[in-house]
């Protein structure tokens, strides 16, 4: 049975065309690895950005010996995360997308929906996950034990879209 988590990550102070247009350019995606860089290895593969909307590619690279005990049972080598994540064309009410990451030969999946909305102070971006481990026994555990490295690494990821959109705009 796959685990369920939402978060949502608030930008008070800036505006959906803002946070869209920071998606939308490569060196805020670049700025943005470079700070992950403290917690793993990280890259940006691929970034497109078109009518229909925004597509990136991201490896995260985390060394076997960093991995809990559990994780290391089941990873022999260090751990390529393949983070992909698609937004659609700018909407002023909403944009929608998607994102997945996956592991070479990983025993399970993790992925979701991403929601960009106006509120009433600025935008929030809202990630729907579900984490799925086909391992009996230990599944469960490893689910909820990736769901809440998720949620810190999009709060550490929103931190960082904060500061970087404050940098672009220092009135806001």
């Amino acid at each position: 049975m796959a685990r369920r988590l939402d978060y949502s990550a608030r930008y008070p102070l800036h505006t959906t065309k803002e946070l869209y247009a920071a998606l939308s350019n490569r060196d805020y995606w670049e700025a943005r690895v470079t700070e992950m860089r403290k917690y793993s290895e990280n890259e940006v593969v691929r970034h497109e950005v078109s009518d229909s909307g925004i597509e990136i590619v991201l490896h995260h690279i985390l060394p076997r010996e960093m991995l809990p005990e559990i994780a290391q049972a089941v990873m022999r080598k260090d751990m390529v995360i393949t983070r992909k994540e698609s937004y659609g064309p700018f909407n002023e009410d909403e944009v929608v997308g998607k994102y997945s990451a996956s592991i070479p030969a990983g025993p399970g999946s993790l992925g979701g929906t991403i929601r960009l909305f106006p509120t009433d102070t600025g935008c929030t971006t809202r990630f729907s996950s579900e984490a799925k481990v086909f391992i009996p026994m230990v599944g469960p555990r490893l689910e909820q034990l990736m769901l809440v490295n998720l949620v810190d690494l999009f709060r550490a990821e929103a931190e960082e879209t904060v500061r970087w959109l404050e940098e672009q705009n220092p009135t806001s």
